[in-house]
């Protein structure tokens, strides 16, 4: 019990940290503000082709396939610029102002502080994602989506976002520069995300190795409403070895102190 509420009060710390100052207002406007474009965007294309369709005397269009699984797979994107912003205070911000020694020297363990840190920052992206939910809920009032869809690719979001999470606290506990620490971020974000990109170029075998290491790939079956273990797993997975990585980073940072 005293582990969970470490871990508790260590989020909550993590929670307020990102609205003690504009950050994390700012991030979750400009969360909102990209997820409404893009909304917007594929709103504008689904209604003028629904109305080609209608005089064309064709059928109508699936509103989950055309238009919010488009739209879901372009939050991954927004995602993708957006959790470096999220993660690079975590740690560098601790070594900056000199508050890491003080953590690492309290009586919590270095697993409670990377899980409170983790499920804080897990936090204010859920709070990222409830904000869109407001646009998609327009679509409900206005039409008949299916809800299990909408539901699963929400899943398949916030396990990305967990992965990202996950490897940027890992990043930010490298150095004390948040600066550095972003863009290192983002830079494996981005190899994570273009490495389905050379599957082609890898033979048959390797092809399926690159899918399978695509971060970006197993998302897209959540957005058709299909919840597979084998992506559960390989999510689930990540998460955990990232935060393996950063709970060796911070151990050898215990012990240099």
């Amino acid at each position: 019990m005293n582990s969970v509420r470490n871990v508790l009060a260590i989020a909550g710390k993590e929670l307020r940290g990102y609205f003690a100052s504009p950050m994390g207002y700012i991030l979750i406007g400009l969360f909102a503000l990209l997820f409404g474009a893009f909304f917007r965007v594929y709103l504008t294309g689904f209604a003028e082709q629904s109305q080609r369709m209608a005089m064309g005397g064709g059928g109508t269009i699936n509103v989950n396939e055309y238009l919010i699984r488009g739209v879901l797979h372009n939050v991954a994107i927004i995602i993708l610029f957006v959790m470096p912003l999220v993660t690079m205070r975590t740690y560098a911000e601790e070594k900056r102002s000199g508050t890491m020694e003080l953590l690492l020297t309290s009586p919590i363990t270095d697993l409670e502080i990377i899980v409170g840190k983790f499920l804080g920052a897990m936090g204010l992206f859920t709070a990222m994602l409830l904000v869109t939910a407001i646009d998609i809920a327009i679509l409900f009032r206005l039409g008949n989506p299916e809800l299990k869809p909408v539901l699963a690719g929400y899943l398949g979001l916030l396990l990305l976002g967990g992965c990202f999470l996950s490897v940027g606290l890992f990043l930010s506990s490298l150095t004390k520069n948040q600066i550095v620490a972003g863009v290192m971020t983002f830079a494996v974000f981005l190899m994570l995300w273009i490495i389905n990109w050379f599957a082609d170029s890898v033979g048959p075998t390797g092809r399926v190795i690159v899918g399978f290491l695509s971060i970006t790939e197993h998302l897209d079956d959540f957005t058709k409403g299909i919840i597979d273990t084998k992506h559960l797993v390989y999510y689930l997975s990540f998460i955990t070895f990232g935060l393996f990585l950063t709970a060796k980073s911070v151990d050898s940072e215990r012990w240099r102190g």
